[in-house]
């Protein structure tokens, strides 16, 4: 199957007809704001700052990719709040993990599978890898999108990459703390300082539940009898596993050890990941275990739905689990929703199935945060549903390599600016890094490369992936995309600790601002370098 995104022309064609409308809302954002300066105005207006001159620094070495890569790995970059924890790990991990657990390998679905191996029958163990390199390049190349080049008789690109979780799956099943290690190491490495994982904690039991519930169009009744045949033990051995996880990641790292690894400072919060491909009673089992699970344990932030959007399921049965999130939103008011929507591509579904998923998610799913939102520009009145994003701060999770390696959607085909130009808060995240060959710093270079991005672009993007984190507490700011500092902490000295008592109360009593503090430190040792 070949999908055929929009060509550059008509992509500019519609963000033209799309952007006329952008300074009237900008207007209406500055009357609301008065005295507000975007942070391009903020820079220039401080020619002479440590800021600027980073900024100019950035505009002297964008065309020298060697040097960018070296600016951009050192720059403060936030948070990822769009990251599969099994598609973050790489596959050169997976099979250590393989060989070591003694599983086998079927060389015709290039798989996992369980013991006993049989060489003679195609199935060798996968410990073979660790000195067959051939097999080894076949095993990366199966479960990941290295050497990947799609054939007219071969599978797509969005088929090569959804299909290696089941090929590598086996290998999770004991090693979440190592992959939490491996992903928390390597994001330190690139300055980043927090994590929303997606993950399901109870490792499968709430759909187990949920396939022996009997449907009801009764969403109360259905979980109620949910409550009542063992939801409670579902999130008790979730948190339970989350505990074993974590105690084994802190021993990876050397958390509690003389010389801990950086990865151990980085702050990690999970998303409890529903699998909408399933029946309708074991998705619906999985968002009550979510809220659940979320309602008890403060490691768990939201919920979200995963899977291929373009699913048969998941396309058939959209409109029925947008009713399970509203309904559920009004049981659990407080449990924050991100979904993936918009993940689609001219081609891939029928044009209507391209028309309403990102506004039925943020209008009827209550998502605060919606991951990719590729396909906006093919929503009904997309014009409107733009402000609309920007009126209530819905920040759109950008992944632009899973994006283009996915849909084949990349560069002018990408809306990417025309949510930087409608004013909706965006954050770069890396979705699957594991299976794309990608890590953070890449996809800020590709950002920079595509759309000649300045660095008040990069630094609002860093900020805004921290100010709609999921991490409880007032914020640092004076409001949503505003980044000038709440009273408490306003003319703070960054380079000291802070010097009042109300900041000080501030940081103390909310993470959120906590943590938006050391970003803030972060970003003025970095500028200090320039």
């Amino acid at each position: 199957m070949k999908f055929q995104p929009l060509t550059t022309a008509a992509a500019l064609a519609i963000a033209a007809v799309c952007l006329s409308a952008a300074p009237a809302h900008a207007a209406q954002t500055a009357a609301a704001t008065p005295g507000r300066r975007s942070a391009g105005q903020e820079i220039a207006r401080h020619s002479g700052s440590s800021e600027a001159r980073t900024s100019r620094y950035l505009d002297s070495i964008r065309e020298s990719p060697p040097l960018l890569v070296d600016f951009l790995a050192r720059m403060p970059k936030g948070g990822d709040l769009h990251n599969h924890l099994s598609g973050a790990v790489y596959a050169e991990s997976y099979v250590e993990y393989a060989a070591s657990d003694g599983l086998c390998v079927d060389l015709a679905a290039v798989s996992l599978i369980a013991p006993p191996c049989d060489a003679s029958q195609q199935h060798p163990p996968a410990a073979l890898a660790m000195k067959d390199e051939d097999l080894r390049n076949r095993l990366i190349d199966a479960w990941s999108m290295r050497n990947f080049h799609p054939a007219p008789d071969d599978r797509s690109g969005h088929d090569h990459f959804f299909a290696t979780f089941a090929k590598f799956g086996p290998a999770t099943d004991r090693h979440t703390g190592d992959m939490l290690a491996e992903v928390m190491r390597r994001a330190a490495a690139q300055h980043e300082t927090y994590l929303e994982l997606m993950l399901q904690p109870d490792e499968g039991e709430s759909r187990r539940l949920g396939a022996a519930l009997t449907w009801s169009d009764d969403f109360g009744a259905m979980r109620a009898n949910l409550l009542a045949n063992g939801m409670a033990k579902v999130v008790a051995d979730g948190r339970r596993n989350l505990d074993e996880a974590e105690n084994q990641m802190r021993q990876a790292l050397g958390c509690d050890g003389p010389h801990p690894d950086a990865g151990c400072a980085v702050t990690v919060r999970y998303i409890y990941h529903v699998l909408r491909a399933f029946p309708r009673e074991s998705v619906f089992a999985q968002m009550v275990a979510g809220f659940e699970t979320a309602g008890a344990d403060p490691r768990v932030v939201a919920v979200n739905l995963v899977q291929p959007e373009d699913n048969l399921v998941a396309l058939r049965d959209f409109d029925l689990h947008m009713r399970m999130l509203d309904f559920l939103h009004g049981v659990y008011p407080k449990i924050h929703i991100t979904l993936h929507a918009g993940e689609l591509a001219p081609g891939l579904v029928r044009p209507q199935e391209l028309s309403f998923h990102i506004r039925e998610s943020v209008e009827r799913g209550h998502a605060e945060r919606i991951g990719h939102g590729v396909d906006v520009m093919h929503e009904h009145d997309a014009r409107d549903l733009l402000a609309e994003m920007a009126r209530r701060h819905v920040l759109v999770e950008i992944c632009l390599t899973s994006n283009d390696v996915i849909l084949g959607v990349r560069g002018t085909d990408h809306p990417f600016p025309v949510y930087l130009r409608s004013g909706v808060p965006v954050a770069l995240a890396t979705d699957d890094e594991g299976v794309s060959r990608s890590e953070m710093t890449w996809e800020y270079e590709r950002a920079v490369e595509s759309y000649h991005l300045d660095y008040a672009t990069l630094k609002r993007m860093a900020r805004d992936s921290l100010e709609h984190s999921f991490l409880p507490g007032a914020s640092l700011w004076s409001a949503p995309e505003h980044f000038t500092m709440a009273p408490p902490c306003g003319g703070e000295n960054l380079n000291t600790e802070p010097a009042s008592a109300a900041c000080r109360r501030l940081l103390d009593g909310s993470p959120k601002a906590r943590i938006e503090w050391s970003e803030e430190v972060e970003f003025s040792r970095f500028e200090g370098g320039y």
